[in-house]
């Protein structure tokens, strides 16, 4: 077993489900204690249950990222049950879509409160813990549609592009502190969200997968393995860099 994370403390938001769930448990594994976060009790709970049953240390903090209130207790959890903070991954976000036309004030505000807010509280939050430890990693979640323009994911596609740019900024702010600052864009990976979604499209997941260039989807593992990779000492020099994790969708596209 892999120990790069042994005696290290990570933190995640939307760690319930998906990605973020991945991640949570691949650092687990690799020795981390873990901090889950998820506005669902019950899939936060699951996922620190499934990483006590594995061996591994975790706990949760249930909250909403579009408080930054929440985001706070995430970090401030992290650092009084574990005396500090080494790695805080910004994955919660928000994907109702729609034309622009028929997209509300309400649906702009929410997808934009948890999928840009949330990760600008997470990132604010954490650099401030970090910044007087000296050393830390924070690595926000962005997507594929963040590259480029997406029909029906104006507001989704608007606040992860916002994500890549805040991402940039507090790398060169905190490089001085010992900090990096990265991001992930993954591209059509096989979330619950994303395989609801293909399977409302003719020909359904099948054919989606088909249109790629590799012929499949990728998986949520593969997604955490670059997140770990970018938290991890082998990427002591990587700081505000922005991985596409899309089986080359995006070299094609943009």
């Amino acid at each position: 077993m892999s120990t790069r994370f042994t005696n290290k403390v990570v933190a995640i938001t939307g760690a319930g489900s998906g990605i973020g769930r991945a991640a949570a448990l691949a650092f687990a594994a690799e020795g981390a204690q873990v901090l889950v976060n998820d506005r669902e009790a019950d899939r936060a709970g699951q996922a620190a249950a499934d990483i006590t049953a594995a061996g591994g240390a975790a706990s949760t903090l249930v909250g909403d990222v579009s408080l930054s209130q929440t985001v706070d207790q995430v970090v401030g959890e992290a650092v009084s049950r574990y005396g500090r903070l080494d790695v805080m991954v910004n994955n919660a976000a928000c994907s109702t879509g729609g034309p622009i036309g028929d997209t509300s004030d309400e649906t702009w505000r929410e997808v934009m409160s948890v999928t840009l807010d949330g990760v600008f509280y997470g990132v604010r939050a954490a650099m401030r813990v970090m910044s007087e430890q000296g050393s830390g990693s924070v690595i926000n979640i962005s997507s594929a549609a963040g590259l480029g323009g997406e029909p029906g994911l104006s507001a989704y596609g608007a606040a992860k592009a916002a994500v890549m740019h805040l991402t940039r900024t507090a790398a060169l702010e905190g490089a001085a502190s010992g900090l990096r600052v990265n991001c992930v864009c993954p591209g059509t990976i096989a979330t619950p969200p994303m395989l609801a979604w293909a399977d409302m499209l003719p020909g359904g997941r099948e054919e989606l997968s088909q249109r790629l260039p590799g012929g499949r989807m990728g998986t949520v593992d593969e997604v955490a393995a670059v997140i770990l990779f970018l938290a991890s000492d082998e990427a002591s020099y990587v700081n505000g860099a922005v991985y596409t994790v899309d089986d080359a969708v995006s070299a094609g596209s943009y």
